[in-house]
């Protein structure tokens, strides 16, 4: 096979695990995609479609997940620094027997990304960075319960904010449902890149390329890298199974960001216009997608 993985006999059990015969379980697509790697097509290796009880484990995080970033809207008001915000989260997983999959993620001090205004992601939450009338800041929350991975992110208004303010992360957040409207199997990852990148692009704004979604379950970060300025009908194809992030990181002014930072991590818009970003977790199903974490 194209992955170089062996197929089981047609009455064997399915090399997912779920307990099926092959013929019944997965040698449909697993054929449909051996057609599609001979017309020299993209296709995920099978070690990283989710299996049914893959899925169920994913779920179970993002309950943490979700949870986390239901309640720290509370929390998001002018005053409160982002260590209160990052030690209630530590304490939200803790209560609820999951790990923040930031905390020392290749080094990352804190339990999340707390990104403002001009920061593009990976604010590192401070006692310093006081939240302020009229900021928007992106909580991006990660999180590991019993081996799965959960992700997703949410912008939030401090007090009132500016108009301009207010539209860039509504824009960004349809793009990001138009995201997951092209999300669709066995079309190309691309198409998912494309209507995110139309939405925000034909607002005026701008779309940064270094950084995008990704593969999640069972690691942090798996292949697919998802990137936001690719074309529709490129690359890999949407395969059953498949579970990825939609999380396009949209500039007020230019695409072009700014890597400097001293701690090594933050990340700004290189003009100092505002960034916006709204994230996603989704798995690919035979009819279109399922969402895991929002």
């Amino acid at each position: 096979m194209f992955d170089g993985m062996k197929n089981p006999g047609r009455n064997d059990n399915c090399w997912c695990g779920s307990g099926r015969k092959y013929k019944k379980c997965h040698a449909r697509n697993d054929e449909r995609m051996q057609e599609l790697w001979e017309k020299g097509e993209e296709i995920p290796h099978r070690s990283l479609l989710k299996t049914k009880l893959d899925i169920e484990g994913m779920k179970y995080s993002a309950e943490v997940n979700v949870g986390v970033l239901d309640g720290v809207g509370e929390l998001v008001r002018p005053g409160v620094s982002t260590e209160e915000i990052d030690k209630w989260i530590y304490d939200y997983c803790a209560a609820h027997n999951a790990i923040p999959a930031d905390l020392d993620y290749e080094g990352f001090p804190k339990s999340v990304c707390t990104s403002i205004n001009d920061v593009v992601c990976h604010g590192i939450p401070s006692k310093d960075d006081i939240l302020k009338e009229g900021d928007i800041v992106n909580i991006d929350m990660s999180t590991i319960r019993n081996g799965y991975f959960s992700d997703s992110s949410r912008m939030f208004y401090v007090g009132e904010v500016s108009e301009k303010r207010r539209r860039l992360c509504e824009v960004t957040r349809e793009s990001v449902q138009a995201g997951l409207a092209a999300v669709k199997p066995w079309t190309h990852l691309g198409d998912v890149s494309a209507a995110v990148n139309k939405v925000a692009t034909e607002a005026g704004y701008s779309v940064v390329a270094e950084f995008g979604g990704h593969g999640i379950g069972l690691e942090f970060h798996e292949d697919p890298f998802v990137s936001f300025v690719a074309k529709a009908g490129t690359g890999p194809i949407l395969v059953p199974g498949m579970c990825f992030t939609i999380e396009p990181m949209v500039n007020a002014g230019r695409a072009a960001i700014d890597m400097n930072d001293p701690n090594g991590w933050t990340v700004r818009t290189a003009d100092g216009s505002d960034s916006a970003q709204w994230e996603v977790q989704l798995v690919v199903t035979e009819d279109g997608y399922e969402l895991i974490s929002w």
